[in-house]
């Protein structure tokens, strides 16, 4: 159930937006034992004055193309895992679009099951019959 929000300069095209977006998922699927179908994703792009970054700290010189990648998670992840997800997004975005990976910073930030509803204003991973209530008021 990872919630992701990709940061970026504005000016990208549709296609590099759509290769980002689908090989960070790959990346949480194949390293963060995610559902290929659980995808929450939110793409940013910012002016040139909005999306502020230090060209050098703690990494190679980064250029204009670097790319911030926030994923929210509730279960918590081994140390391993969370390694496994920094180098296999650094992977397939060195591939496509096409991002060097100095230009890629990832945060993972963790929260308890009731800070989540995915809707109908309940906590689902915490209400134990939400599945049961759903199932009842469809049409």
């Amino acid at each position: 159930m990872p919630f992701v929000r990709i940061s970026l300069r504005r000016g990208k095209s549709q296609e590099y937006l759509a290769a980002l977006a689908d090989n960070v998922q790959r990346a949480l699927v194949e390293t963060f034992d995610v559902p290929e179908n659980d995808r929450f994703q939110a793409i940013h792009q910012h002016d040139e004055n909005e999306l502020i970054f230090d060209r050098s700290y703690l990494a190679r010189p980064r250029s204009d193309d670097f790319v911030y990648i926030s994923v929210a998670i509730g279960r918590p992840r081994t140390a391993e895992m969370k390694a496994a997800l920094y180098r296999r997004l650094a992977e397939l975005l060195a591939q496509s679009p096409g991002i060097r990976p100095e230009d890629v910073m990832i945060v993972i930030s963790t929260s308890a099951p009731e800070d989540w509803s995915f809707g109908d204003g309940i906590a689902q991973m915490t209400d134990p019959d939400w599945r049961l209530r759903a199932v009842e008021t469809r049409p």
